[in-house]
Order: structure tokens, then sequence, then C-alpha cells
């Protein structure tokens, strides 16, 4: 593994990412919608920084299944989701890849009528961005690789390093290379 982003320059973003959301909010209240499972690490360090009336839900989409790089059809469960109707919401997901997947997520969220809907990711690949989405917020820009750490996942491990990494072709199965 190549460590990308250290645990110090994570928590530093963080930090400026509640300020950020503090700053724009200014006191109104605030629900934070946390995408399961791979943005638990981020939500629970995010809403510590924030200084606003907060309500915090989950929302359980995947698209990564096993030991997959790929993604695949994407699975919405939102059951875990309060009631959002005329609230504002920061919808916060690890990763902004390709964006299909936070573009189907901002549309099932929107179908709950909220006051309005900004997104915060941690990590974003401008460049795989194949949609027309920009995250409201977000961390840093990263390059086309495989990360894991912070949340982030391969085949359900590497979720707990502080950091973000970049798996290397020695740290994959050999399907997955080929």
């Amino acid at each position: 593994m190549k460590v990308l982003i250290t645990e110090t320059e994570i928590q530093a973003a963080i930090k400026q990412l509640a300020a950020q959301v503090d700053a724009d909010y200014r006191g109104r209240p605030l629900t934070v919608v946390g995408v399961l499972t791979g943005s638990v690490i981020l939500l629970a360090d995010l809403i510590r920084g924030i200084n606003l009336p907060l309500r915090v839900g989950l929302l359980q989409a995947s698209s990564y299944r096993g030991e997959s790089t790929t993604s695949g059809r994407l699975e919405i469960n939102p059951d875990y989701t309060p009631d959002i109707a005329d609230r504002d919401v920061l919808l916060l997901d690890d990763i902004l890849d390709t964006g299909k997947t936070l573009e189907q997520l901002i549309r099932r969220v929107e179908s709950l009528q909220p006051r309005r809907v900004r997104t915060a990711v941690l990590l974003w690949k401008r460049e795989r961005t194949t949609v027309d989405i920009t995250p409201d917020y977000f961390g840093f820009e990263i390059p086309n690789e495989f990360v894991v750490g912070y949340g982030l996942d391969y085949d359900d491990q590497y979720r707990n390093l502080p950091y973000i990494a970049a798996l290397e072709p020695a740290d994959l199965p050999e399907s997955d290379t080929t």
C-alpha cells in the first residue's frame, strides 16, 4: 500500500470542512445524512466539529461487492433516513468517483422533499467524474487509484486505517489485477 493522505492531513481537512459548514448554515438546523458504510468514520469526526442544531441520519447504498474494484448496480436502502422534509440536508459520502452513485443518492434524498440538499465528500476523483456533478464540500482531490482507509474498504477490509492509501497490484488477488 502507498499512503496518499496522512491521518494529520485528514483531520485538518475535516476541521476546515466543519468550519465551512458552520459558516454556510450560520446557526440554522441541519440534517447530516451519511452514506453507509464508507462515510461512518467521516460522519463521526465531522459532526463533532459542527456547532449547529444538528440531526443525523444514514442512507445505505452499495455498488461494490466483495473483492470487486469496479462498481456494479447501485442498491439504496433508505430505512435509516429520518424525516427530512423541509430541512437543510448535507449528504455525506466518503468518495466521489464517477458521480453516478452520488447523482442517484441526491435524487433519492430530493424525493423526500428537503428544503435544500448539499453534498460533501472526503475524496474526489475529479478526472473520473462522468456526470455533471460537483460536491459542495470536499476534502481532497485524488488520482485515479483504488483507495482504502478512513472508512473506505476492499472486501470489507482496511476501513479502520486512520489514513488513505492506494492499493498496489500486489495488494489485490490475482483475479482483480488481470
